[in-house]
């Protein structure tokens, strides 16, 4: 809609996209770099956690963007609430288990089909990951007690898979309770908000990488939307998205900060009116 008159290749700001558009913040690089650390080194578990919009959920997808296709399947469970024999079945179906025999899914026949996956992902070298999305509304269900007993399974002596929690930052507490689960986790990664020189340089990136060539947003513009965003990548998304949108329809030829400060406001009323 906008692209050809701001000069860009492509729309920079969309919410789900990774590969050369993910975030090299420092931060976001680091825990990058230890997931795929727990990876390689075939540990058991992880766990990653944060506020809502910081790019937890995109991060776990890039992940498997990074990890060579020998470690085997890559399961992404995005919606967790289920029941401990549903989510068993789940993993034994995502994981490439053969077709379950009668009795078919109950609980015992889901753990032979996934142990028998995961003997075969030892004989040929494989090791899957399974990362658990909202991870921090499974306490109440009693899930988080049945992902422990899931890494009781082992292959050679080494854990049969790596599992991914991911949550908000309730995940941190509810850990806390569960102590039986979290000295199972091999490493914690607190995912936060950018900083304000890192919002810079985010939004700045992501429009290089769309084919700017020039400064769209001005430099104050850039401190100001640290400011009404918190530095959370999904907010910053939103509001350069629409920044851009409105530039263009009525013709700007940068964002500043009075246009940068109207957009938010826009954001800000419609949401009060919704309430």
């Amino acid at each position: 809609m906008y692209e050809e008159y701001w000069q860009l290749e492509t729309k920079p700001f969309e919410p789900t996209s990774r590969g050369q558009f993910f975030c090299s913040a420092s931060a976001q690089q680091a825990a990058l770099n230890k997931l795929r650390y727990v990876v390689e080194s075939r540990r058991g578990a992880a766990l990653l956690a944060g506020p809502s919009g910081v790019g937890k959920t995109l991060l776990a997808a890039t992940l498997s963007d990074h990890l060579e296709d020998s470690l085997g399947k890559f399961v992404h469970v995005v919606f967790p609430l289920m029941s401990s024999r549903d989510l068993l079945v789940y993993l034994a179906e995502q994981l490439g288990a053969s077709p379950a025999d009668p009795p078919q899914h109950t609980v015992e026949e889901s753990l032979r089909r996934l142990q028998f996956v995961f003997e075969e992902n030892s004989r040929r070298g494989y090791h899957a990951v399974v990362v658990v999305d909202e991870a921090h509304l499974l306490e109440d269900s009693g899930l988080l007690e049945t992902l422990r007993l899931l890494l009781n399974l082992q292959t050679s002596g080494q854990p049969a898979f790596t599992m991914l929690l991911v949550g908000q930052s309730a995940l941190l507490s509810a850990m806390q309770r569960n102590r039986s689960l979290e000295e199972r986790i091999d490493m914690k990664i607190l995912l936060k908000p950018f900083s304000e020189e890192e919002t810079a340089a985010y939004i700045q990136g992501r429009l290089q990488v769309a084919g700017a060539t020039r400064n769209i947003f001005a430099a104050d513009a850039l401190q100001l939307a640290h400011q009404l965003t918190g530095g959370v990548p999904r907010r910053i998304n939103r509001l350069c998205d629409l920044a851009l949108v409105v530039g263009f329809a009525v013709r700007q030829h940068t964002i500043g900060v009075d246009e940068l400060q109207s957009v938010s406001d826009e954001l800000v009323t419609i949401s009060a009116m919704a309430a």
